[in-house]
C-alpha cells in the first residue's frame, strides 16, 4: 500500500460506521452531533491553541541552531531531536498527501459523471456539483505540505539552482522563517473566527440538496496552515543541519507520490 492509503480506508470505514449507526438507532448519532459536536470541536480547538501558545518557541529552534551553529558548537541533544522531529514530521505529510492524491482520481471519476448524467439523461445532481468543489479544495489545501517535501512549489528564485548547498540552506531556512511560516500564521488566525462561526451552526450548503458539510469542508484552511507550518519546520531543520555540518536524514525516497 501507498502513503496514504491506510488512512484513507480508515475514514471510509469509520464514516460508513457512523452512518449505518445512525440508521440504525433511527438518527440518535446525527441529534448528539447537532447539540454536542460544537462544543466537543470547541474544546479540542482551545487545548491545541493552548499548547501552541507555550510550544510555538519550539518553531525558532531551526533558525537558532542554524544560524548560532556558525560560532558555536551545537549542544549534542540539538541534532537528534531535529532529526527525529524531521522524520516525525515528513511522515505525517506523506501521509496526509498520499490520502490527498486520492481527491484527484475522484475529480475525474465525478466530473465524467455530471457530464454524462447532463448530457446524456438530462439530470442534474446538486450534491455531485458541490462534491468536485470539496475534493478540488481538499486536493489542493491537502497536498500542499507533501508538494513542499517533494520540492514541487513553483521557485521565483534566480540564484538558488546556482547556489551550493549553504547557499541554499540559508535560503531554505530564511525563507520558512521570512515568508512561509508568518503567512500560515496570518491565515491561521484570520480564519480562527471564520471557522468558529461554520461549526456553531455546523454550515451546510445554501442549496436544499446540497452536502451538509461546509463546516468540514471550512476547517481544511486552518489544517493547510498547520500542515504547512510542520513542512517548513522540517525544511527549516534540513538547513540548519547542513548550515552547520551536521548530516541531515534522507529525503523520502516516496515524497513525490503525494504531490499534486
Amino acid at each position: 500500500m501507498r502513503p496514504g492509503d491506510t488512512l484513507v480506508l480508515t475514514l471510509v470505514f469509520g464514516s460508513l460506521a457512523l452512518i449505518i449507526t445512525d440508521v440504525l438507532t433511527t438518527g440518535r448519532v446525527g441529534n448528539w452531533a447537532e447539540g454536542n459536536l460544537f462544543v466537543l470541536a470547541h474544546s479540542i480547538g482551545s487545548g491545541l491553541g493552548l499548547i501552541a501558545t507555550f510550544a510555538w518557541p519550539l518553531l525558532l529552534l531551526p533558525l537558532v541552531a542554524g544560524i548560532g551553529g556558525q560560532w558555536v558548537s551545537l549542544p549534542g541533544f540539538v541534532a537528534p531531536i531535529l532529526r527525529k522531529s524531521i522524520a516525525f514530521i515528513e511522515s505525517v505529510t506523506l501521509q496526509v498527501g498520499g490520502a490527498a492524491r486520492w481527491f484527484a482520481l475522484g475529480l475525474v471519476i465525478v466530473t465524467a459523471t455530471i457530464v454524462i448524467q447532463r448530457y446524456v439523461f438530462g439530470f442534474a445532481s446538486t450534491k455531485l456539483q458541490e462534491s468536485v468543489i470539496y475534493m478540488h479544495a481538499l486536493l489542493f489545501l491537502l497536498a500542499s505540505a507533501s508538494t513542499l517535501l517533494g520540492d514541487g512549489h513553483v521557485r521565483v528564485d534566480i540564484f538558488y539552482s546556482k547556489a551550493g548547498p549553504k547557499g541554499k540552506a540559508w535560503t531554505e531556512l530564511l525563507g520558512t522563517y521570512l515568508a512561509l511560516m508568518p503567512m500560515c500564521v496570518l491565515i491561521l488566525i484570520t480564519s480562527t473566527s471564520y471557522i468558529e462561526s461554520a461549526w456553531r451552526i455546523l454550515e451546510q450548503s445554501r442549496e436544499s440538496d446540497g452536502l451538509p458539510l461546509v463546516f468540514l469542508l471550512k476547517t481544511a484552511i486552518p489544517l493547510f496552515a498547520i500542515l504547512m507550518i510542520a513542512q517548513g519546520f522540517a525544511l527549516a531543520s534540513r538547513a540548519a543541519l547542513t548550515l552547520c555540518d551536521q548530516d541531515e536524514p534522507p529525503r523520502p525516497g516516496n515524497a513525490s507520490v503525494a504531490e499534486v
